[in-house]
């Protein structure tokens, strides 16, 4: 029992320090050339354990992921001003719609190894400031380098990326076949981190959660 202590003991120190190393060392390590004016201005919204990224929306944003419209989304409703884009794990996104339905397997699979999925959402005006909302001016370089970030994240079928039927909260989202694997060293969150600085941000080295990528963009952008 002593040993099986120490070694926990053990563990939680090394995530701990894993954790503060990786929010605090920034990447990447200098700032980036100025890349011109900050004229596009996106945000990040954040719950608890995940983040997404809202991209205002305009005539050639929504001609560029005009599958979300083909797919039954209302992006082209006049009132929509944001898409909001979020990478996770295929059962944990899809079984999870609130805290009360969560089941244990699709928990398993999160700490473990799951497929990915991307989750796109409609949203009117975002108010700001808010607590769970944090906006970053970028270039318009910067911005169409994390379109294609984002637009890279789906996985492609025959017909372009692929929607999971019957897989929705509501009317207003959609969930479609992701690149790349999920577990909780590579999740939701170092997902949005790396998006970020596709646009020429800094965030920490490594952030598996939302409260260390929040205040790693606050101390390095």
């Amino acid at each position: 029992m002593r040993k099986l202590l120490r070694f926990l003991a053990i563990l939680v120190a090394a995530l701990v320090l894993a954790v503060s190393l990786g929010t605090l060392v920034p990447r990447p390590l200098w700032p980036a050339a100025a890349a011109g004016e900050g004229i596009r201005h996106i945000l990040v919204l954040k719950n608890p354990i995940h983040t997404d990224i809202a991209i205002p929306v305009d005539d050639e944003v929504r001609r560029r992921f005009r599958f979300l419209a083909d797919a039954g989304l209302p992006s082209d409703a006049p009132e929509v001003r944001y898409l909001v884009f979020g990478w996770g794990g295929r059962a944990f996104y899809l079984e999870t719609p609130t805290w009360s339905q969560l089941k244990a397997l699709p928990a398993f699979k999160a700490l473990t190894l799951d497929a990915s999925v991307m989750h796109v959402a409609v949203a009117g005006n975002i108010p700001e400031p808010h607590p769970d909302v944090a906006g970053f001016d970028v270039g318009e370089d910067r911005f169409a380098a994390l379109l294609d970030f984002i637009e890279a994240s789906f996985q492609e079928g025959p017909n372009g990326p692929i929607v999971i039927d019957n897989a929705a909260y509501s009317n207003f989202d959609r969930f479609y076949e992701a690149n790349g694997p999920f577990n909780a060293l590579i999740g939701c969150n170092t997902w949005t981190a790396a998006a970020l600085r596709t646009a020429g941000l800094r965030t920490g080295w490594w952030n598996p959660l939302p409260v260390s990528l929040g205040l790693s963009m606050r101390l390095y952008n």
